[in-house]
């Protein structure tokens, strides 16, 4: 327990940063699991929906020491960053001088635009390597700008995997999932898909239906991305801001921007700034604070829920299920439908600067030093927030 603690709150700088440190922590210092075991489990968590280092050390913890030990893991990792999180919705909200707190942050957009147009050109270069991806690619980043519904995004999702496993996988494989699914107990599986294509379906139909409270339809919104958000959070947040801010108007695009930036000089999960959507979303309800903790406590669950079920699931099975190419071949579609959705939400966020000069400068400035320096994204935030409260 004491290394996850040194490693909630030393987890700066995402998924990417994360492996390294798990590394340290839980490989060299302790021997709790060997570096391929690491390796294999980060592999898994990007194949799988949902937050990819909650996964791999949730993982860890499995393999250490059972379901029990995992549960625990999660909550020390979680509780920390999501709690300073809930707490800034709630303080944002009752905060008399809003418009004062907006102009410290003014430079908190193009900045964020900058860590956003970084993530996509990174996942871009690794992800686009081809014409399938690309057109894969090019047609999500027109479906949500045209559609703008949050179901373009499970089923871009879909289609993508479809496609290209469809195209790049070259051999039957029968024979490996026979020895795979003879492995696995039937009923557990049936329980398994069974919850969740259940609460796939009663989300639909909570998201069609008017009667149904806000608390149980913003659980639908968080559970059904927890499903479909490849990626991490360079894929989740702008997810995010497209669903909860240009379609289904909960916040105001200032006030995301705000959450972000406080997110990204946090340490912990990415995945933590959906407890700040679900407080402050519950606010414009017209919840009080105690609405708002819940409204926290349902996206955190509801983000996470889908991820954890998956990755408590397949662990055992992995050694086999890593073999198949089929589930292999689907990410790189899955990823390039993600690459478009980000490459969307850049467009969605661009549109308040129009042709500001500085803004855009800002901008640029923020890719160029995160792409060709080692300075991280929380320095660049306090250095705006900084220059906001000095301007």
């Amino acid at each position: 327990m004491r290394n996850v603690i040194f490693f909630t709150f030393t987890a700066f700088g995402g998924a990417q940063a994360h492996i390294s440190l798990l590394l340290r922590y839980f490989v060299k210092n302790t021997h709790f699991i060997s570096e391929e075991e690491l390796l294999e489990l980060n592999a898994l968590a990007q194949v799988l929906p949902g937050p990819a280092s909650t996964q791999t050390l949730v993982g860890i913890g499995y393999k250490v020491g059972g379901l029990k030990l995992a549960i625990f893991t999660f909550l020390i990792w979680i509780i920390p960053s999501a709690a300073i999180m809930t707490l800034a919705a709630i303080s944002y909200a009752m905060l008399d001088q809003k418009q004062q707190f907006v102009e410290i942050l003014k430079f908190i957009h193009p900045i964020a635009l900058g860590i956003v147009a970084y993530g996509a050109y990174n996942l871009g270069r690794k992800v686009l390597v081809n014409e399938v991806a690309i057109f894969l690619a090019f047609g999500a980043v027109i479906a949500t700008l045209v559609l703008r519904n949050a179901y373009v995004f499970p089923l871009a999702i879909l289609i993508g995997g479809m496609v290209s496993s469809a195209i790049g996988t070259p051999t039957d494989e029968a024979q490996i999932r026979v020895r795979l699914f003879a492995n696995i107990n039937p009923r557990k599986l049936s329980y398994f898909i069974g919850v969740l294509l259940f609460m796939a379906m009663l989300g639909a139909i909570i998201n069609r239906t008017s009667p149904f409270s806000l608390p149980i339809r913003l659980f639908e919104n968080f559970y059904r991305n927890g499903i479909f958000v490849f990626g991490g959070g360079q894929v989740l947040v702008p997810l995010m801001f497209t669903e909860f801010v240009e379609m289904k108007h909960y916040l105001l695009q200032s006030d995301f921007i705000s959450g972000f930036a406080v997110q990204q000089v946090l340490p912990g999960p990415t995945f933590s700034f959906t407890s700040y959507l679900g407080a402050l979303s519950m606010k414009q309800g017209g919840y009080g604070i105690s609405g708002q903790i819940l409204g926290s406590a349902l996206a955190v669950l509801g983000i996470n829920l889908p991820g954890l079920i998956l990755v408590l699931f397949i662990v055992p099975f992995w050694d086999d299920l890593k073999k198949i190419t089929r589930i292999k071949y689907s990410l790189a579609g899955i990823n390039a439908v993600s690459v478009g959705f980000i490459i969307a939400a850049f467009l969605l966020l661009i549109k308040p600067i129009g042709f500001d000069l500085l803004p855009i400068s800002i901008l640029i400035s923020t890719f160029l030093i995160l792409n060709f320096t080692k300075i991280s994204p929380p320095f660049i935030i306090l250095v705006g927030i900084l220059l906001g409260f000095l301007i």
